[in-house]
């Protein structure tokens, strides 16, 4: 630590954020047990024990929130995550390098737009009266209610997180693969490799622990949908498949001032998201992988 003292220097503002910004508050924890009053703080609120714990599984309006966090986490895991992948190696065949970097720049501007002005896009291309319906309706066709049919609220969700994020998570997958040596696809096409087989056996290989340390850092954040794009889409006729852990907590928890169950949600979401952090991470290892830790 002596001779790299100036590189410790250098972690020392990272290291000082996350004992101010995320240990520190976890003392606050304590008030997921008590039914927490602001006047009177942590040493005089009442202490309850496991009582929102246990109604966040007894109440049926929690487990079908529970359900739709799940179905939307692990659609943006099993279907928008690959995106960028997929993306990432189809940027990687263009030799074009001008427009190569013309294609990331597009891709990329998405993610730099708000939920506010994502979601407000796709309300005009979408509504009733929008570009969508209005070509439907001059062919003759039945208008399509997206915004208000429960069962496209979820493919809606998908689509707006690959359209907003999937450019930008083509870097780090860009990134490995500047790193591959180029002899080794050199001596593929002397083998007479085709595109597909170097694609396999080459490209894949140079970005699978890549693929593999992000897919387990996903993981930790299962429980996380993204309170802002929901919240945004959500309305009274699609409330009963759209509301999440995140917008339900707000509803219930903290409009109405309830900031233990507020707490003992945060909790519960977290516990999670370490549990399948750790068991991806040992399940990795023994598949021969480096994991993150």
């Amino acid at each position: 630590m002596k001779r790299e003292k100036f590189i410790y220097l250098l972690l020392l503002p990272g290291i000082l954020y996350f004992i101010v910004y995320r240990y520190i508050p976890m003392a606050g924890l304590v008030i997921a047990f008590q039914d927490y009053n602001p006047f009177v703080g942590f040493t005089g609120s009442d202490w309850v024990g496991l009582k929102h714990f246990k109604h966040l599984f007894d109440s049926p309006e929690v487990i079908r929130v529970l359900t739709n966090t799940i179905q939307i986490s692990l659609l943006q895991i099993f279907v928008a995550f690959p995106v960028s992948i997929i993306l990432a190696l189809m940027l990687n065949e263009l030799r074009n390098e001008t427009y190569k970097r013309f294609i990331q720049s597009m891709v990329y501007l998405p993610h730099f737009l708000s939920w506010v002005v994502v979601v407000g896009i796709f309300v005009v291309f979408l509504r009733g009266e929008g570009l969508i319906n209005s070509v439907l309706t001059s062919m003759g066709l039945e208008t399509i209610p997206f915004l208000t049919d429960p069962a496209f609220f979820k493919p809606i969700v998908i689509l707006q997180v690959i359209w907003k994020e999937a450019g930008w998570g083509t870097i780090i997958f860009l990134a490995a693969l500047a790193g591959v040596n180029p002899q080794l696809y050199e001596a593929a096409v002397i083998d007479g490799a085709s595109r597909w087989r170097q694609l396999w056996h080459i490209t894949l290989p140079a970005i699978r622990s890549v693929i593999i340390i992000l897919f387990i850092l996903r993981l930790g954040n299962v429980m996380e949908t993204g309170f802002e794009q929901i919240f945004l889409m959500l309305n009274p006729f699609n409330m009963d498949s759209g509301n999440v852990l995140d917008t339900y907590v707000y509803f219930k928890g903290i409009q109405q001032g309830n900031i233990s169950f507020a707490t003992a949600v945060g909790m519960f979401k977290g516990l999670v998201g370490l549990i399948l952090v750790v068991g991806a991470n040992r399940l990795a290892k023994k598949f021969g992988e480096d994991g993150l830790y």
